[in-house]
């Protein structure tokens, strides 16, 4: 058995390490830096501090026993550290605990265990109470297997992240191992024991055995000198060698050869035991463990920043094998530039339909309309899209005439490689697009499945006019406004009447009355139609993943969440690159609470729709619930870079300017986030999603009178669901407030 501490060998499992004289346990029983934990404890069943009530012990080691606690006071469970008195037991050494655990208390980070309180016993033991995560160590981990790559950068790359927030705040770890990383039941990273190693330095130990593991430690740890947070790199890139190869880069037969061979030899490189290990990879690794600190990445963020450029072009690469294209908004060039619905409509049509090839990687359709009218140059935005390939075109409709040209640009070179022009009538709309489709699979010398050719060439509707209609409601529902889904309604229900066979439009149709039941009247006569519809839909077209979407939509408007949560998955499984699927899936698992799976699911849909502002403000709001606010910051300032974009583009559109004063106000950047709700005000002063999304806003940012206003504004226009004025965390402040209980008695 090698010793976790000092890596000695120790064939009987003794229960103390020959080489540095550390607590050892058997084989297969707790988490490897922990020491052999006594049968019975005599503080079990113990009241500490008139809260703490002590159910079980979690482990041993050289800094204190650890506990499980029940917190009677706020009702939760805690773990409690109690420190040796051999690190307490001088005025000195208590100082400095207090003074690190107290910077270590105000580290605010989602890859940092929390510390709730420093407190002392009656009789003198010092303590810390934090966070309990069920789950288990990274080391726990490490026993199991030798961890992917990717696996071994979705860990390390949050510990950076919680050493950077840490080193930001002048606060060196100087224990970074597998034992102080836990990884929770849900999938966090959490690091451990700030300060405490310090601590035990303070009090006259020696930082060796259970208190500065010697496998761990830096070079200038190891001589005694002063260290800063080069050595928590250097900690971190032993950890990252370990989980990449299976075994530490420095062993030795006690505990003073391997201090030697930490200071005097050099690893074994990486890609020596594993070749698989891509070199820049490695060459992170030996940076982090250069022998002198100045040799050595100087700042964590600076081997962070590496860590996710590297993460980021192995998931680029993987994707390499495939063609790639994006499809561009044909232009308008129509005598009275009315068509623009039309050329958005083509170009969405195209892109439906080559999505479903497995062989090629389309872009999605907000990433490429975002260049609409941009005057880049197509090697350019074929840079920025990061595709091989450019499908743009025009189209000149003139009553029942058409002349579509379309052109297949090679983003390497500019040069064509297919154009065509097609002077049709309307009727013939349905057969360009086959044929462009068809002559794209050429050019790209793509190989179909027959399911695949099937799929890119039957239109929803063979009816032009129902066509024409269908495309003018998706242009009025994407307005995400009262006024606009009404239209869009209208247009939907003029479809039906053209094509009554038309499952899109029927999915077009229970998806307006669910927003109307929703967002403006909680009318049965929108909720029965929602639901006449989406089955109809389905009906007509079970393998239609829309109408799979818009039918778990409804669902969940009758909170009948199981049979919702089986038709987004159905619509998942049948259109793996459906926005709407994740989207709605997503809303519905955050009404039940599921915040977790709710993040995940957003997190997918930005990832179909990166120029989508909707879900990263939406993820925003649930990491705050989780509490993970750092995080929810940093996804909110990208919700903003991305409404900016849009605002640039389109500055009416009224849902981003409110969206985005909400994660400006959160970001406390206040003024601003007023000044976007106004005029959001200003563009739609009667509808009521605006007024009671400018309510919230006045909410947060302390404007109690005039968030009120709005509330009241926006129940009288038809906004009247009683659990979102309940539940919605942005009304806290004015929960008490006569006026907003009077408003909730006129709700339903």
């Amino acid at each position: 058995m090698r010793c976790p501490y000092c890596g000695s060998e120790n064939p009987n499992a003794a229960e103390r390490c020959s080489g540095c004289g550390a607590g050892l346990k058997p084989a297969g029983s707790l988490s490897e830096t922990e020491a052999l934990i006594p049968q019975n404890d005599e503080n079990i069943g113990r009241l500490v501090s008139g809260k703490y009530l002590i159910t079980g012990l979690l482990g041993r080691g050289g800094m204190g026993k650890v506990y499980r606690a029940e917190d009677k006071t706020l009702e939760r469970t805690v773990a409690l550290k109690f420190l040796s008195s051999g690190l307490t037991g001088n005025p000195d050494a208590r100082k400095q605990f207090v003074r690190e655990a107290r910077a270590a208390s105000a580290l605010d980070h989602p890859n940092i265990c929390t510390i709730h309180e420093i407190g002392e016993t009656d009789d003198g033991q010092m303590f810390i109470a934090m966070s309990y995560y069920g789950g288990g160590s990274l080391g726990d981990r490490m026993k199991t297997a030798v961890l992917s790559i990717e696996e071994t950068l979705a860990l390390v790359i949050p510990i950076a992240r919680g050493l950077a927030k840490a080193h930001g705040e002048g606060i060196v770890h100087r224990d970074i191992k597998p034992g102080n990383v836990y990884l929770t039941d849900d999938g966090q990273v959490k690091i451990l024991d700030f300060g405490l190693a310090d601590l035990a330095s303070e009090s006259g130990h020696v930082s060796i055995g259970p208190v500065g593991t010697v496998l761990y430690m830096s070079p200038e740890q190891i001589q005694g000198k002063d260290v800063d947070q080069r050595t928590d790199i250097w900690s971190l890139g032993i950890v990252l060698y370990e989980m990449l190869t299976g075994k530490p880069p420095f062993t030795g037969r006690s505990a003073a050869e391997v201090m030697a061979a930490a200071v005097r030899n050099e690893p074994e490189l990486p890609r020596a035991a594993r070749p698989e290990i891509p070199q820049e990879l490695e060459r992170i690794l030996i940076t982090a463990l250069a022998k002198k600190p100045s040799m050595r990445y100087q700042r964590i963020d600076d081997m962070l920043d590496d860590l996710v450029l590297l993460r980021n072009t192995l998931r680029t690469a993987r994707g390499d094998h495939r063609t790639s294209i994006a499809v561009l908004p044909f232009a308008d060039m129509s005598p009275l530039k009315d068509q623009e619905y039309f050329c958005e409509g083509i170009a969405e049509e195209l892109i439906s339909g080559l999505t479903r090839i497995a062989d090629l990687r389309v872009v999605a359709r907000t990433s490429a309309f975002k260049f609409k009218d941009s005057g880049l140059d197509i090697r350019e935005i074929g840079r920025q899209l990061n595709v091989k390939t450019i499908l743009e075109g025009s189209v000149r409709k003139a009553e029942d005439t058409l002349r579509i040209t379309a052109q297949l640009i090679n983003v390497a070179d500019g040069y064509h490689l297919w154009s065509a022009r097609y002077d049709r009538k309307m009727a013939d709309i349905f057969a360009i697009q086959d044929e462009i489709s068809g002559s794209i699979v050429e050019a790209l010398r793509l190989t179909l499945t027959p399911e695949e050719r099937e799929s890119i060439q039957a239109p929803a509707t063979r009816d032009v006019r129902a066509y024409d209609y269908y495309l003018r409601g998706r242009r009025f529902y994407a307005q995400f406004r009262r006024k606009g889904i009404e239209i869009a309604l209208e247009m939907f229900t003029l479809a039906i009447q053209h094509d009554p066979d038309y499952a899109l439009a029927y999915a077009g149709i229970a998806d307006c009355c669910a927003f109307l039941f929703l967002y403006a009247e909680r009318s049965a006569a929108s909720l029965e139609k929602a639901d006449e519809s989406s089955l109809r839909a389905l009906e007509l077209d079970p393998d239609l993943a829309q109408a799979h979407a818009s039918r778990g939509q409804v669902l969940t408007l009758s909170q009948r969440h199981e049979e919702a949560e089986a038709e987004f998955e159905a619509a998942i499984r049948l259109g793996p690159r459906l926005f709407e699927a994740y989207y709605y899936y997503a809303r519905d698992c955050f009404a039940q609470g599921n915040i977790e799976k709710a993040v995940t699911l957003y997190e997918k849909s930005s990832e179909i729709s990166p120029d989508d502002y909707q879900a990263p403000l939406l993820v925003a709001q649930s990491l705050d619930q989780l509490g993970k606010h750092d995080e929810a910051a940093e996804v909110r300032r990208k919700g903003i870079r991305i409404i900016e974009g849009r605002l640039r583009a389109e500055p009416g559109d009224v849902r981003a300017l409110y969206l985005g004063a909400n994660g400006l106000v959160a970001l406390g950047e206040i003024e601003k986030g007023l000044e976007w709700a106004h005029l959001a005000q200003v563009i739609d002063p009667q509808e009521p999603m605006v007024l009671y999304n400018v309510g919230c806003i006045y909410s947060m940012a302390g404007k109690l009178s005039e968030a009120l206003d709005c509330l009241e504004r926006a129940a009288r226009a038809g906004l009247s669901q009683k659990e979102w004025y309940e539940h919605d965390t942005n009304l806290d402040p004015l929960r008490e407030t006569p006026r907003f209980k009077a408003l909730l008695e006129t709700l339903r």
